[in-house]
């Protein structure tokens, strides 16, 4: 099982203009991993990135040629995280990974809320590029991200019915939607052509319970036995860790729509803030105030270390 990297993992640092695509491709090579996936999302507080292509830096052909000899160079593999399903956008998003030598790409359907729709509208749409990503021998996976259970993602991968549509896989995500990540491990392991391998608290905040990463091993979500199921009930030759520190999110869906209806038992026991609340509120977690970053932007450097080593740790213990 080889270990890729997720640009979001260092969010920080790429918002903070402290590293670039460039280096980020050195950073997970020196890190002893074996590939790395880059977001080409970006949001309106993301002032250092490309405000297309987000972590990417821009698809111009010069620029996608030297991102693919720098990722040639350390002999990685790559992937690309991108969201929606409208077809031109993906054809546009294929024709990029192809250029960089990505042969998956990761989508999800709902940016932001749950909109049934949007997942009714999904299959038809990501049918209409299947053509495309024959052609390049690329794999899409839709993503359970936050706002959709595991039933929702295999109804839409079983619609599309085709070899180069399948899953992938967030080891939190489904939390936001309800559900136990161990659960959608279980239902979506068989589908699954990439993922997400990260951890989770619930924390109280001012407004409610919320989701809360935090470095993996230090959460409550059962990474060794989803770690376990990937290895035994997925195709996969690849984890990628997109450690999700520090950030928070609300939850998505109704109680008991992936069917948890509280809080307070496993994945979704109730812990303390893993930041000092008097210094930082929670929701300010993924932008803080200038005065923090620094001290932020070191604390995320140090959990990204403890993210990788606990992802080594599990695939030493289950594969190799």
């Amino acid at each position: 099982m080889k270990l890729g990297l997720e640009t979001e993992t260092y969010h920080l640092l790429f918002q903070n203009g402290r590293m670039d695509i460039f280096d980020f491709i050195r950073k997970t090579a020196e890190h002893g991993l074996d590939g790395v996936m880059i977001n080409v999302i970006a949001y309106p507080g993301d002032k250092y990135l490309h405000p297309k292509w987000g972590a990417l830096g821009g698809a111009e052909p010069d620029h996608l040629e030297r991102v693919r000899k720098e990722i040639e160079k350390y002999g990685l593999y790559a992937e690309i995280d991108a969201r929606g399903t409208e077809p031109d956008h993906l054809s546009e998003v294929i024709e990029v990974a192809h250029k960089i030598g990505a042969d998956v790409i990761r989508t999800y359907c709902c940016p932001g809320k749950y909109d049934k729709k949007l997942l009714e509208q999904a299959p038809n749409n990501i049918i209409k590029v299947v053509p495309l990503l024959k052609k390049y021998r690329i794999k899409l996976a839709v993503e359970n991200h936050e706002e959709e259970i595991a039933d929702e993602i295999i109804q839409i991968v079983n619609e599309v019915n085709s070899y180069w549509v399948g899953a992938h896989f967030d080891f939190g995500n489904s939390m936001m939607a309800w559900e136990d990540p161990v659960e959608a491990a279980r239902k979506l392991a068989p589908y699954t052509y990439t993922t997400h391998f990260k951890d989770h608290i619930i924390i109280e905040a001012e407004d409610g319970y919320k989701v809360c990463g935090v470095p993996a091993g230090q959460g409550n979500i059962d990474l060794d036995e989803i770690f376990k199921i990937m290895v035994e009930h997925s195709p996969l030759t690849r984890i990628n860790i997109e450690m999700c520190y520090p950030y928070v999110a609300k939850f998505k869906r109704e109680k008991g729509t992936g069917g948890v209806s509280k809080v307070g038992e496993g994945a979704f026991k109730v812990e303390n803030p893993p930041l000092d609340r008097h210094a930082i509120e929670p929701e300010n977690y993924y932008y803080p105030p200038e005065e923090l970053i620094e001290e932020l932007i070191e604390k995320q450097i140090q959990g990204a270390e403890q993210s990788i080593k606990h992802a080594k740790e599990l695939r030493d213990k289950y594969s190799r």
